[in-house]
């Protein structure tokens, strides 16, 4: 559990003084940082604000309330007045599913942040614990590992900070909240910077009807994912070529690369992929290029969970992506042709039934582009095929509250030139070479071989008495000697 948080000076420092000078009475956002379980302390590098809703409302204001029960003979000056907040919880947990995708590892949606007044706060403890139930219930599948969040009360009446710790339970309630030390220090200067490239090649077996209830193209991956992250675990890391051998901090300054080497496992999709039910396979693969950041008192052990982390969110975050978009609409020409492009762009992706499938699929994958963020280090993005990089910063506007000028189209980096791809194969030519392959292959055998027969047949009368001619001339020529022979014995 945390028990101390320091945030990073400068960029508090300038959100506290943007937020006095304003008009607004409440704001409410987003907490962007690390709790490091080895330390017991929590680090928030920034603190980003819940844009407008659709509506164009705030999602967060001031309630208001008088109390007229009060006896007449006070003056209205004395009359008492409470006031409340008021949060789109949905809204704030729907701006923290988006901005969980543009963070890479070691960086994290770790709470909230409210800009109140301190009675409107106290009279908001059970608003403020939805609110955070909802960010937290929104990140889950992207951070299993969740199970605190962080509240910061920034009051300007009086001017202070607070902060609380919220423990994740089954129900969160106000007896939840616990506080905890806050301070100002320096962080984002002693972060280390971690990279790794990481390629991935999944074979997922798709089984015939009635074997598996849940064949969507979505829980398909997703199940997938969740059998990865557990093989990514056991993988031994090697740090700029040293075998990591000690869990000491990191003191040498640069990027550092590190390698993930597999140990030998039995590999369960094979098999698995050779049962008589599987029909097909569908082939995930492609090149990650994983980031994470470290504290310089964090144990590098620290570092290799968080690469491993980020690609695990980097490859849920691309699948979230290709689902949103077919939701919304979905090209045709992108999926394949004829009928089968037809039932697909009816059904969305995400909800595609891949064993009634029958002809080939093709997914580009959204690739993944750096954006320069704060004190030198990177947030990213994810580009789909059609898209160009002014959408990018069109999104790090409106989901991480960043200027325009500071937004320039050369410094962000696409770090990943080739586009990984998701193909499924029809019914399917990938298949592993056993039980209902064999089949599959053998059945194509023998139409190609009753095929060559019936050709033979076609053509077989003319090519026998063809053949039988050469015959024909070799006995009469047999016969011929023969007698030729027996007349000359005879005049002898």
């Amino acid at each position: 559990m945390v028990k101390a948080v320091v945030g990073e000076d400068t960029r508090l420092t300038s959100i506290e003084g943007r937020l006095s000078h304003s008009a607004i009475p409440a704001e409410v956002g987003l907490v962007i940082g690390k709790l490091s379980s080895a330390l017991d302390r929590g680090f928030v590098f920034d603190l980003i604000p819940t844009p407008s809703n659709d509506d164009e409302k705030p999602a967060c204001s001031v309630l208001e309330t008088r109390d007229d029960k009060r006896k007449p003979s006070k003056s209205k000056s004395q009359s008492s007045e409470s006031s409340s907040l008021s949060i789109d919880s949905d809204w704030v947990a729907e701006h923290a599913r988006q901005v969980s995708r543009m963070l890479l590892g070691g960086m994290k949606v770790v709470g909230i942040y409210v800009w109140a007044s301190e009675t409107a706060f106290k009279n908001s403890t059970m608003i403020l614990c939805q609110a955070i139930k909802g960010v937290t219930d929104a990140i889950r599948h992207l951070d299993s590992s969740l199970d605190e969040a962080l509240l910061i009360h920034i009051c300007y009446s009086p001017r202070r900070w607070n902060c609380r710790t919220c423990l994740l339970s089954a129900s969160i309630t106000s007896s939840n909240l616990r506080p905890c030390d806050f301070k100002l220090g320096r962080v984002l200067s002693s972060l280390k910077r971690f990279r790794c490239s990481y390629s991935f090649n999944f074979r997922l077996p798709i089984y015939s009807e009635g074997e598996s209830t849940a064949q969507t193209f979505t829980d398909i991956l997703r199940k997938e994912l969740a059998i990865h992250e557990k093989e990514l675990k056991s993988a031994i890391a090697m740090i700029d070529g040293d075998l990591v051998h000690n869990d000491e901090p990191c003191n040498v300054d640069g990027e550092h690369e590190i390698e993930l080497v597999f140990p030998f496992m039995k590999d369960i999709r094979v098999e698995a992929s050779t049962a008589k039910n599987v029909t097909g396979i569908l082939l995930f693969g492609g090149s990650i290029s994983s980031y994470a950041y470290l504290n310089a008192k964090e144990p590098v052990s620290q570092a290799i969970a968080d690469i491993k982390a980020d690609i695990v969110r980097s490859l849920q975050s691309r699948l979230d992506i290709i689902c949103d978009e077919a939701e919304q609409d979905l090209n045709p020409s992108d999926v394949g042709d004829n009928e089968e492009a037809d039932e697909i762009s009816k059904n969305s992706i995400s909800k595609l039934m891949l064993n009634s499938s029958t002809k080939a699929c093709n997914l580009c994958l959204p690739r993944r582009v750096l954006v320069p963020w704060l004190a030198g280090m990177y947030i990213c993005d994810y580009l789909q095929p059609f898209e160009s990089v002014e959408v990018v910063k069109e999104r790090c506007i409106e989901l991480m509250s960043m200027e325009h000028s500071s937004l320039e189209a050369s410094k962000i980096s696409e770090v990943e030139t080739e586009t990984s791809l998701l193909i499924a194969e029809s019914m399917w030519d990938v298949i592993s070479p056993a039980s209902s392959s064999s089949n599959l292959r053998l059945g194509g055998n023998m139409e190609r071989t009753m095929r060559e027969d019936e050709s033979k047949r076609t053509t077989g009368d003319d090519s026998g008495n063809a053949s039988k001619i050469p015959i024909l001339v070799a006995i009469f020529v047999l016969l011929l000697s023969i007698i030729l022979g027996f007349m000359l014995y005879q005049k002898d």
